[in-house]
């Protein structure tokens, strides 16, 4: 089983959130457990997408605990942002365990 979460962000200062994501998801794709971080814009203007996959829930909740993600996303990205949606995946048919 994976999971999978999916972060939107809506920021009027994507070029710079794009820029901080860049040695997130290099750090983060280096994290026991994740097979995979990438960094999206949308279409539509101020939108950044994050793709990410775990090989298990815990995995996600060290990834959270991490200092990069304390220091790049908290600290450094989420000021930036107006709006920030995460959603949390499992495969269709798979329970939480």
């Amino acid at each position: 089983m994976s999971f999978v979460v999916v972060a939107r962000y809506l920021t009027p200062n994507r070029t710079r959130v794009v820029e901080l994501l860049g040695p997130m998801a290099e750090a983060s794709r280096r994290e026991p457990g994740c097979r995979g971080y990438t960094v999206h814009t949308g279409i539509e203007e101020n939108v950044v997408v994050i793709v990410e996959e775990y090989d298990t829930e815990q995995d996600f909740t060290d990834h959270c605990a991490s200092e990069h993600f304390q220091r790049i996303v908290l600290g450094q990205v989420v000021p930036l942002l107006t709006e920030r949606q995460v959603t949390r995946c499992v495969p269709t048919g798979a329970q939480k365990r």
